[in-house]
């Protein structure tokens, strides 16, 4: 049985597929191809970019005018900035792979006769131009994990390339593509023979294009889903593929990982007579995020980069962004972390939405004290009044405490909040998070149970006026929103010379100006 893949490049025969060449304008790259140009590939990680690579190279090898060869080259990363170490790593594994896909076991020796006779700032230049002369059909060469490379390495990879680039197609490839996450405009090149960052448009200036592989649309999204009703029988609802869709907003990993963990790991859906529904999706979504799967790790752990944070941190505190330079906001788009929504930018997706702020309270909820759940009755049910009397109490005792927690400064009250609410749904229950640039807020949506509950979080700010009335007004939109006719609104005192927490902290009931009842609380 065939079944959806979720670790490297797709294999027809085994995995549901959309056919690759179909993903990108196959008519501009065979273009592009035919008049010798040299250009890039770019998109997220697991999006799809091997998968196509491949696909284009046994086009090309299997139509015969060209001489097709991919390569990764991932395990030069280690040598860092040892160039003649990542040279002969380079080398090889281009001979390598040239061995496997057209049986040229001579390269072998070429590759040790260049590495012998070359420094290794000509060694790639060189080995490339004898093979390319002693090839009966040009060359067209993938270059995988482009950007794996860092300094020097880097450098002189570019440089070589480019050294060669007058000789093609005789005495050079006819074609080099170089692939990875990141745009070449987007290579910030530190290396230790230079005092400046080389930017790689500086280093590799015979770019004719950057292409970008996007994510799949929702005709594609139901069409790799069906592949699996077709080879099973099994049905996804309406509903449910409207729900990956929305969840997803078409990211090719996403897609396939809540269809694999509803269809092949979750024990209902292994029953190929129970069709896939809602809850079969939101339960794999959140088993995703709870196993803190690889790829939703690797995209958190960019949160911890500068310029990722400048753009991340005032964006989930509803703040507009300082001066912050373009090249970044590229990075984080070229990183799939954000996208374009009406000239504006938000988080790519509502699961990335999710996993952002609940990767960042990992710490803060990791040094929540034992917490009695005294806000669940006899029957398991969850009592509001209960949840916000032991939220006070909280609050009161560990509050300020656990501010130093909290990765993100500006955002650090939402955070031990967020770690306690993730402690009470935990218990079987669900929070959602709604936050964007210049909202002024964020919004949460607590679901246990039968029970929905909408809160506001806000910063009273130094310099600002009270908050209250415009949040009101705020959490009455989110309410009427949600179908709701109370919840919370809690703002967060940051002004400077304030009374301790222990002193300032209360609560009180208001309404919002169309008449929702509103607990107020003042932290």
């Amino acid at each position: 049985m065939k079944f959806f893949n979720t670790e490297g490049p797709v294999r027809s025969e085994m995995h549901y597929v959309l056919p690759p060449l179909g993903r990108w304008d196959l008519d501009e790259v065979l273009r592009m191809i035919a008049q010798q140009k040299y250009f890039l590939l770019h998109a997220p990680r697991q999006t799809g970019k091997t998968s196509c690579l491949l696909a284009l190279m046994e086009r090309l090898n299997r139509e015969g005018h060209y001489l097709a060869v991919y390569a990764n080259l991932e395990t030069a990363q280690a040598a860092r900035e040892n160039i003649e170490l990542a040279m002969t790593d380079i080398v090889q594994t281009i001979a390598a792979e040239a061995r496997l896909e057209h049986g040229d076991t001579g390269l072998y020796a070429l590759a040790d006769e260049i590495l012998a006779r070359n420094a290794p700032t000509r060694a790639l230049r060189e080995f490339l131009t004898q093979w390319c002369e002693r090839s009966d059909r040009p060359l067209v060469l993938f270059l995988d994990e482009v950007d794996a490379l860092v300094g020097d390495t880097l450098i002189s990879l570019l440089r070589q390339v480019r050294g060669g680039y007058r000789q093609r197609p005789r005495s050079f490839p006819n074609t080099i593509v170089l692939c990875g996450v990141r745009d070449l405009r987007d290579y910030r090149i530190h290396a230790s023979s230079e005092e400046e960052a080389i930017t790689g448009g500086s280093a590799f200036n015979i770019k004719a294009e950057s292409l970008r592989l996007g994510d799949f649309n929702v005709d594609e999204v139901n069409a790799l889903l069906s592949e699996h009703t077709r080879e099973t029988g099994q049905v996804f609802t309406p509903e449910a593929l409207a729900r990956v869709w929305t969840l997803t907003q078409g990211q090719p990993w996403l897609v396939n990982a809540l269809a694999y963990e509803s269809c092949f790991r979750i024990p209902t859906g292994r029953n190929l007579s129970h069709p896939i529904d809602v809850d079969l999706i939101d339960q794999a979504k959140e088993n995703l995020i709870l196993r803190r799967v690889t790829h939703l790790d690797q995209l958190a752990d960019k949160l911890r980069e500068p310029r990722v944070r400048r753009i991340i941190e005032p964006m989930m505190a509803g703040m507009s962004l300082d001066e912050v330079p373009v090249e970044s906001i590229e990075y984080l788009t070229d990183l799939g972390l954000l996208r374009r929504v009406n000239g504006s930018i938000a988080v790519a997706n509502p699961i990335y939405r999710e996993v952002l702020p609940r990767m960042l309270a990992f710490t803060p909820e990791a040094s929540l004290p034992q917490i009695r759940p005294t806000w669940l009755t006899a029957t398991g049910a969850l009592d509001p009044e209960a949840l916000f009397a032991a939220f006070i109490a909280f609050w009161r005792q560990h509050g300020e405490a656990l501010l130093g927690s909290a990765p993100y400064h500006e955002i650090a009250p939402h955070l031990v909040l967020m770690a306690f609410l993730q402690r009470v749904v935990n218990g079987g229950g669900s929070l959602e998070r709604e936050y964007a640039i210049g909202r002024g807020r964020m919004d949460l949506c607590l679901r246990y149970g039968h029970l929905t509950l909408g809160m506001e979080l806000k910063v009273w700010r130094p310099g600002a006026a009270d908050p209250l009335t415009e949040g009101l007004t705020q959490i009455d939109e989110y309410l009427a929103g949600l179908g709701l006719d109370s919840g919370w609104l809690v703002i967060f005192d940051r002004r400077p010379g304030i009374p301790p927490l222990a002193e300032r902290l209360h609560s009180e009931d208001t309404q919002t100006p169309s008449g929702r009842a509103v607990r107020l609380v003042r932290a």
